[in-house]
């Protein structure tokens, strides 16, 4: 982990709980500009993406309390938590009994919050930093994703491999606020829950966000 980037996240957050999810702490940005401008020099320096590690997104939101309410969903499970973000459903799924519980991210940023909230809730995860989609060499049994179908060549590559990953005997949950680009076939609604959000990084002040099993 970079002591730079763990630095900054801690200077620049809070520690505070997500609206569905007060069982797990995080640190999370309290005002969405602020950041954004203290990133910036950062970011044109390192080319890194915008600090999307620093908010809990509704899709995330969604999976997590699905899983500390329903753990069957992973226990004794090795998981996958794909475009982990602050590695929210990665923590949750530990915390529901996972076996072993990977968090992808390729942001450094995002990989210090990973490493930062899960010491925060005392749970071990694991942070792969590769791009794992198209990975054939897939070991895991369940495959989280929270809100990641919002740009349509991402969407399409993930959805190829997942239904691959589906074929194989994994199970792939998604939770979606109603992205664009949610796959339109092959899914069976799990969990639905209605999450508080803002008109800083929505639309509305809050998001109908599904839960969906995808099949193969």
């Amino acid at each position: 982990m970079s002591s730079k980037a763990a630095d900054f996240i801690r200077a620049q957050t809070v520690i505070a709980t997500p609206s569905l999810v007060p069982e797990i702490k995080l640190y999370l940005a309290t005002e969405v500009t602020p950041l954004w401008h203290a990133t910036e020099e950062t970011l044109e320096k390192s080319q890194l993406p915008p600090p999307y590690w620093a908010f809990a997104w509704p899709g995330g939101q969604a999976v997590t309390r699905l899983l500390l309410d329903h753990p069957a969903h992973v226990r004794g499970r090795t998981v996958l938590d794909l475009g982990a973000g602050c590695g929210l459903v990665a923590i949750a799924a530990m915390k529901a009994g996972a076996a072993k519980a990977t968090a992808t991210e390729i942001d450094d940023f995002a990989i210090a919050a990973i490493i930062l909230n899960a010491a925060l809730n005392e749970v071990e995860v694991e942070v792969a930093t590769e791009d794992v989609i198209g990975r054939e060499n897939a070991p895991w049994q369940t495959i989280l994703i929270g809100d990641m179908c919002y740009e349509k060549p991402l969407a399409d590559r993930l959805t190829v491999w997942l239904r691959r990953r589906v074929h194989r005997g994994a199970t792939v949950l998604i939770g979606d606020p109603g992205r664009a680009y949610l796959p339109k076939d092959g899914l069976r609604e799990v969990g639905r829950y209605t999450i508080p959000t803002s008109f800083d990084l929505e639309d509305r002040t809050s998001r109908e966000t599904v839960i969906w099993q995808l099949n193969a």
